[in-house]
């Protein structure tokens, strides 16, 4: 079993993912893991960097696949005895113009970036060494679909004692709700990509209170963030932000000295904590503050003309 330390992003062969990886291969004091669901990409993504003089390490991963996940798992376990940084970064998103229904939108959003996601959490969370940090690139876009939801779908995942059951069914409810095409009438915004960032950032705060109240002395800290609006395939090219500048943020959170106690369970944004939102008020808060121009250009280049469905969100976020 090796004695480095070791860092695992997901959806990684490009994008933010793959920035992260370079700067955690600068910055990190242990091996770092690049996967991608496909071995071609990754392995290319992993010799680019090679190029550069670091030294990432590829391993396929598929966060949609259990087995794939499992097999993950059972590898870091065996060669390292778990993981200390975890950065979920795998995710997608429909462009703007994409004529896929949005009850099929809906459902393939959620898939991969939460219920996806969550199985990765519950899989790997349980081998997160003790001083571990956990990531889950999730964004601004889901404060401000949250910031569209009833009052009392706010006050649900806004809850401080909101449970992963309800957060799950809520998130279902959602998906059905969509299929049936009564979501708006319901209480939910027609945004795909910002609830299941909703729901993203709200598990991300269920799983740091149960880490604090199971095992309060491994001083684990869990996280959600924004990388910010990113010049990347899914995200459009008139982003401000570069892939390395995106990535600055999420590798913040990744390295956060030993002992420290906090962020933890909190939203992040350009490395300041950010208020999950009382009110509505959020939203007006985020248009006059954000690093966004404005919400209507940000949704404009989040879900662009596409010809060829959703895009990896190791591309953006």
């Amino acid at each position: 079993m090796s004695n480095s330390k070791v860092a695992l992003v997901t959806g990684a062969n490009k994008g933010i993912g793959f920035a992260i990886v370079r700067a955690l291969c600068k910055q990190y004091a242990g091996d770092v893991y690049l996967t991608a669901r496909d071995v071609g990409r990754g392995t290319a993504a992993v010799e680019s960097l090679k190029k550069e003089g670091l030294s990432p390490i590829f391993h396929q991963m598929d966060i949609n696949d259990p087995k794939s996940v499992g097999n993950a798992r059972d590898f870091f376990k065996e060669k390292y005895g778990g993981v200390d940084v975890l950065i979920n970064n795998a995710g997608i998103a429909f462009k703007m113009a994409d004529k896929t229904p949005f009850e099929t939108q809906a459902d393939v959003t959620l898939k991969t970036n939460f219920f996806a996601t969550r199985d990765m959490c519950n899989v790997f969370l349980p081998i997160i060494k003790p001083g571990g940090r956990v990531v889950n690139v999730s964004s601004m876009m889901g404060s401000m679909a949250l910031a569209r939801c009833s009052p009392e779908l706010q006050a649900r995942f806004r809850s401080n004692d909101i449970k992963e059951e309800e957060l799950v069914g809520l998130m279902e409810r959602f998906v059905s709700e969509a299929q049936a095409g009564t979501h708006e009438e319901r209480g939910w915004p027609s945004t795909a990509y910002g609830i299941s960032k909703t729901g993203l950032t709200t598990l991300t705060r269920i799983m740091a209170r149960n880490l604090s109240k199971d095992r309060p002395g491994d001083e684990i800290l869990c996280n959600a963030c924004c990388p910010g609006w990113v010049k990347t395939d899914m995200a459009g090219p008139n982003a401000p932000k570069s892939p390395d500048e995106g990535a600055v943020t999420p590798v913040y959170l990744a390295l956060l000295p030993a002992g420290a106690k906090d962020p933890h369970g909190q939203f992040v944004s350009e490395l300041k904590v950010q208020p999950w939102a009382k009110d509505g008020a959020i939203l007006r808060e985020i248009l006059e503050h954000s690093l966004f121009n404005s919400e209507k250009e940000l949704f404009s280049e989040i879900r662009t003309i596409s010809a060829d469905g959703p895009k990896e969100h190791a591309s953006s976020s």
